[in-house]
């Protein structure tokens, strides 16, 4: 059991969310793991669009092969768990009451905070500790959208708590830069806890994650998530489960192989990693 939060720096885009998608669906299709997929950020539905078009059922092949429990969802949102945690009355069991189910067993999204007013969500904000505390004891595996920047103390203690923190960066060299500056401020940065993921990874650029690793002295392997034109579709068209079922056999030759090597390559290092980490407490 264990929390991985996903994070970014700045406004600059590094596909943070995307990136989380890929690796936890591939993850729940691959792996014998209950995973739990959330973000922290307001008023973003780009996360559970991935998975469900706004306002409405989709058919999909999901049903056929890994039929939802029926009747389950309460408040499919962390606003309606939020109300049960400030009540005193939440237990680990009741956050799959709270979620849209993508893989029966498998993996579950708990929708953002859309309140109304950013107010209320600072309000709510305040129970995602908790949250996080009793989905760790529920789930195997928790990946967090966590917002960008280090500019209050709410993302610290999200990053505080995890057991893996993914820095996500692009190619872009004012952006590395911009790491290598905080890496050497915030010391949580320079523990063994940490990777780096590029989204939308160009392997032609200069900026290879080999050449990046070289640049910024560090030893650790740096993942990537190449961009994929059918994957990117498949987002926008709340297809991902089925993007990734129906090319879990794929010839090598075929487009998108690559992307999904890496991100097949992605998990297994952050399974590797939190189970080395283990190993150590």
């Amino acid at each position: 059991m264990a929390i991985v939060a996903f994070w970014s720096n700045g406004k600059e885009e590094t596909a943070k969310t995307l990136s989380i998608v890929s690796i936890a669906t591939n993850m729940a299709i691959e792996h014998n793991y209950k995973i739990l997929l959330m973000s922290t950020n307001y008023n973003d539905d780009t996360l559970e669009r991935c998975f469900w078009e706004k306002e409405k059922k989709q058919k999909s092949v999901i049903a056929d092969i890994m039929p939802p429990s029926q009747g389950h969802v309460l408040d499919a949102s962390i606003e309606g768990l939020a109300k049960l945690i400030k009540s005193n009355r939440a237990t680990p069991e009741d956050i799959t009451n709270y979620t849209k189910i993508v893989f029966k067993d498998r993996l579950e999204v708990l929708m953002g905070i859309k309140s109304s007013s950013y107010e209320e969500y600072l309000r709510l904000r305040s129970t995602y500790v908790e949250i996080l505390q009793n989905a760790n004891q529920y789930y195997d595996l928790v990946f967090v959208d966590v917002n960008k920047g280090l500019d209050n103390e709410f993302i610290r203690k999200i990053l505080d708590m995890s057991d893996l923190i993914i820095t996500n960066i692009t190619q872009r060299k004012t952006i590395i830069d911009s790491f290598m500056e905080i890496r050497a401020k915030e010391k949580m940065f320079r523990k063994n806890n940490n990777m780096l993921l590029i989204g939308r990874y160009d392997k032609y650029s200069k900026y290879s994650a080999k050449n990046i690793a070289r640049y910024m002295g560090i030893r650790d392997i740096i993942c990537v998530i190449p961009y994929c034109t059918l994957f990117f579709e498949a987002c926008n068209e709340s297809k991902v489960a089925d993007f990734f079922l129906r090319l879990r056999t794929i010839d090598e030759s075929d487009r998108n192989a690559n992307f999904l090597q890496e991100v097949s390559n992605t998990a297994e290092v952050i399974d590797y990693k939190l189970k080395e980490l283990r190993a150590t407490l």
